[in-house]
């Protein structure tokens, strides 16, 4: 269901539509829908630092850390499409109010844990929770705005997503390392205090007729045989190959035995493509503005070709950086413009479940990537590795020119102002 909202100011499009609109007519605010997400990524970015002072204090060896970091992350795979499921059965406001408490109340146990056994356990629970937290943001996105605005608030969007993924573990970092991990973990607290807001903030949403159980899935299926949508998920879960794959985990290989890189310098050309990445998210509703989602798709998969074969190639360091800053460019294009992609073609009773499995395709793609990149590394090295990831980034070429993506320039006269 859409509603139409008669006043729009720059004030309203950020905090939120005024009281004096009816209940359903408001949109939530940004700064909601901006926190959601960033909740979403808190589980791992607020961990990662402090890792070594967890498994230091419960005297676990260094192995333990993917146990660790794997714990707030495996239930998501399962529950973010059971979640998107149930959200568009029973609405926004419920499924995340509740996602957004239990990853809160949870976070706090791990935060108090007092034997290793119950911080994992605590941490499963807690992934349960996160597991819809982003996708979710992503459909109230498409629940309010649509055309031209709506590419550009999900632009934003990975944007925010971008800036926290570089942002939180320097902040965890800092509190860790004054006030240690226990402390650094009440940060998740803040997550009950949207779970209220998100009850304040969203309307019910609760469909009055819903099918059932059996027709609804099968409405899924149906949904999810349309060319753009099957293209799209595709296409997700190969950029997290790559992503996961060649960047994070071949990558700082490759700084090591080529340069000679240090942790920490490993680290600052890691970060340099959260800046590359944020500016081309933060601008793409002005590009899509100008340009077709297919030209978008083309130019990002070229990025990614480009950058995958010179870091393969190149032995200069100042080469390889401007590498590095070739692919957060198309890593900031190429995931909201296949997010947007998935979000438009989505029947709306339907939205949650599908931005769900595209997410799911997503971490799919994360667990597969490093696997194969470890396996290619112990044969034919790093810089070879590139290279043969290169030949993904070739199919994403392929996909972008054949694609059943849209042809024709977006012209920017739908605002998604008129919900």
């Amino acid at each position: 269901m859409r509603w139409s909202v008669s006043t729009y100011t720059p004030f309203e499009e950020f905090f939120g539509a005024t009281s004096s609109l009816p209940r359903m007519s408001r949109r939530p605010p940004l700064v909601f829908i901006f926190t959601v997400t960033m909740t979403g990524i808190l589980n791992n970015t607020l961990l990662t630092p402090a890792i070594p002072d967890i498994l230091g204090d419960f005297n676990r060896p260094d192995e333990m850390a993917g146990v660790l970091v794997a714990a707030g992350s495996v239930a998501g795979i399962a529950v973010a499409p059971v979640g998107g499921f149930l959200a568009d059965r029973y609405g926004r406001r419920l499924i995340l109010t509740v996602a957004l408490a239990i990853f809160g109340l949870f976070g706090v146990v791990a935060a108090f844990a007092p034997t290793f056994e119950i911080l994992i356990l605590a941490r499963l629970i807690q992934g349960a929770g996160s597991g819809s937290l982003v996708n979710l943001a992503i459909v109230l996105i498409g629940d309010y705005w649509t055309g031209a605005e709506r590419t550009r608030l999900i632009g934003r969007n990975a944007a925010v997503l971008t800036i926290g993924l570089a942002a939180v573990p320097l902040l965890s970092g800092v509190i860790t390392q004054w006030a240690g991990w226990r402390v650094t973990f009440g940060v998740y607290a803040a997550a009950l205090v949207t779970a209220g807001a998100a009850w304040l903030l969203l309307d019910d949403g609760r469909r009055l007729h819903a099918p059932s159980v059996r027709a609804q899935f099968s409405g899924v299926l149906d949904a999810l045989r349309r060319p753009i949508l099957r293209t799209s998920i595709v296409t997700g879960f190969l950029i997290f190959v790559v992503i996961f794959g060649l960047f994070l985990t071949v990558l700082p290989v490759h700084l090591a035995q080529v340069f000679g890189m240090e942790a920490g310098a490993r680290g600052l050309i890691i970060a340099l493509p959260a800046f590359t990445a944020t500016l081309a998210s933060f601008n793409l509703g002005k590009v899509r503005a100008r340009v077709s989602a297919r030209q978008v798709v083309i130019f990002s998969a070229l990025s990614l070709l480009v950058a995958f074969a010179v870091l393969g190639l190149t032995t200069t360091l100042f080469v390889a950086v401007f590498a590095v800053l070739i692919y957060g460019s198309a890593e900031g294009f190429f995931i909201p413009m296949m997010q947007d992609l998935t979000v438009s073609d989505a029947p709306d009773e339907h939205r949650a479940v599908i931005i769900a499995t595209w997410v799911g395709s997503a971490r799919v793609g994360q667990t597969v990537g490093p696997l194969l990149a470890g396996l290619s590394i112990g044969l034919f090295g790093t810089a070879s590795t590139f290279l043969w990831g290169s030949l993904i980034a070739v199919l994403l070429v392929l996909i972008g020119l054949f694609g059943p993506f849209p042809r024709g320039v977006q012209e920017p006269l739908d605002s998604g102002r008129g919900v």
